[in-house]
């Protein structure tokens, strides 16, 4: 039986993650003004937190949280990206921000390089350029009057601190967490980032009434701390031991694809011809990515 290699499984994994994600922007979307944002992060992170918990005294795996503050400082860092997206979008729109984040692959390459020493060579720049290129058209929905109108302010610039910290996780796995597994990481970041939410989130969580929130927050919940943290985290930091940053992080361009995908299916909603081009250079760009290993 033909077997993945490591190269391979990395990328299968990240292929994974972008469709899981996707996926929670669109259930957000439902209960975005049931629950303050917050607080949402706040709980999701603690249920899952509980859970990875739970998976670990199943499969009999130890608990590890020595030297904590690695993963506090890599939890931290997604907490970070969180925190900085919801302060940015309480100001500005999401399509901004949106384009902010396309730098993360960008980003992830100098942490690579300055952490680890990882080299990256014109093919993979390449392809991440024309990756970022067809993220960008789909998130402007190929409106090209949108894309001048684009401005950069203090919302955007918050952000920008939040996808760098983003863009760092990879590179700060590979370097701090060569002892552990990608379960024990998971629970153990998840656990720093629950910490710094807390502190951001605290006055959001007093005011929150959990009894009168409608059971559709609760399922979304479920599904945000489950899957799309606990298991998007375990995903982020196996291909982190596999892959180059640049790698890991390229597959985030696929996510406003995937969204597109899913106004399709569950709600009939096609997008504009035009846009299928900036789809096409996405999947172009992590094909060179999948056909250029021996290039990097």
């Amino acid at each position: 039986m033909h077997t993945l290699s490591a190269d391979g499984q990395g990328h299968f994994a990240m292929l994974a993650f972008s469709l899981l994600v996707s996926l929670s922007f669109f259930f957000g979307h439902f209960i975005a003004p049931d629950i303050d944002p917050g607080a949402l992060m706040a709980l999701r992170f603690a249920l899952a937190t509980v859970f990875l918990f739970a998976v670990l005294k199943a499969l009999g795996v130890p608990v590890v949280l020595t030297r904590f503050w690695r993963f506090a400082l890599i939890g931290g860092c997604m907490a970070a990206y969180f925190i900085t997206m919801f302060e940015a979008l309480r100001l500005t729109n999401a399509v901004s921000t949106a384009a902010v984040f396309t730098l993360t692959p960008l980003l992830a390459v100098c942490f690579g390089w300055v952490l680890l020493n990882q080299r990256t060579g014109p093919w993979v720049v390449a392809a991440l350029l024309i990756g970022g290129a067809g993220a960008v058209w789909v998130i402007f929905r190929a409106d090209l009057e949108e894309l001048v109108r684009l401005e950069i302010g203090p919302c955007e610039a918050i952000f920008f601190f939040g996808t760098l910290a983003h863009g760092a996780v990879p590179a700060l796995v590979r370097r701090l967490c060569v002892d552990v597994t990608p379960l024990q990481s998971s629970f153990a970041t998840t656990l720093g980032a629950l910490t710094v939410t807390c502190v951001y989130a605290f006055p959001a969580l007093i005011e929150t009434n959990l009894s009168s929130l409608p059971q559709r927050v609760w399922w979304v919940m479920a599904y945000l701390a489950i899957v799309t943290t606990a298991g998007t985290f375990f995903l982020l930091q196996y291909a982190s031991k596999r892959l180059p940053g640049s790698k890991v992080m390229a597959y985030t361009y696929l996510v406003p694809s995937w969204v597109i995908f899913w106004e399709v299916v569950a709600l009939s909603r096609w997008p504009a011809p035009a846009i299928f081009a900036g789809i096409l250079a996405t999947i172009v760009a992590l094909l060179m990515l999948l056909r250029g290993e021996a290039r990097v």
